[in-house]
């Protein structure tokens, strides 16, 4: 018996969401009452693909997760992934002040 380890180290509520996604990605599917290898047609990957993505597996590439969400009408919001008007916390790294370089102001002298 071989025992499979991830191939990334991820938070248990990363591994969760992912699960998560893919359970909405399966439904999504049934609702447009399309078969998995239906799907997998359409998105142009295989039909283990398409399972993989349905139980939420990591190792899926974010292009095959985006050809069956683009097949289904699901993409629009991915727009608002990493968008960053909606980082706040890498707006307050941004803009903190406590990082900021300050400049000694020198009076020049233009005299030679």
């Amino acid at each position: 018996m071989t025992s499979t380890k991830p191939a990334f180290n991820l938070a248990p509520e990363l591994i969760d969401m992912m699960a998560a996604l893919g359970q909405r990605i399966r439904l999504a599917r049934q609702h447009r009452q399309l078969r998995v290898e239906d799907l997998a047609q359409k998105a142009q990957v295989s039909k283990k693909t398409v399972e993989a993505i349905e139980r939420g597996a990591p190792t899926t590439s974010l292009g095959a997760y985006m050809a069956v969400l683009g097949c289904m009408n699901l993409a629009g919001e991915l727009a608002l992934l990493a968008d960053p008007a909606v980082d706040r916390e890498g707006a307050a790294l941004a803009y903190s002040a406590a990082d900021r370089r300050v400049r000694v102001s020198r009076k020049v002298s233009n005299e030679f």
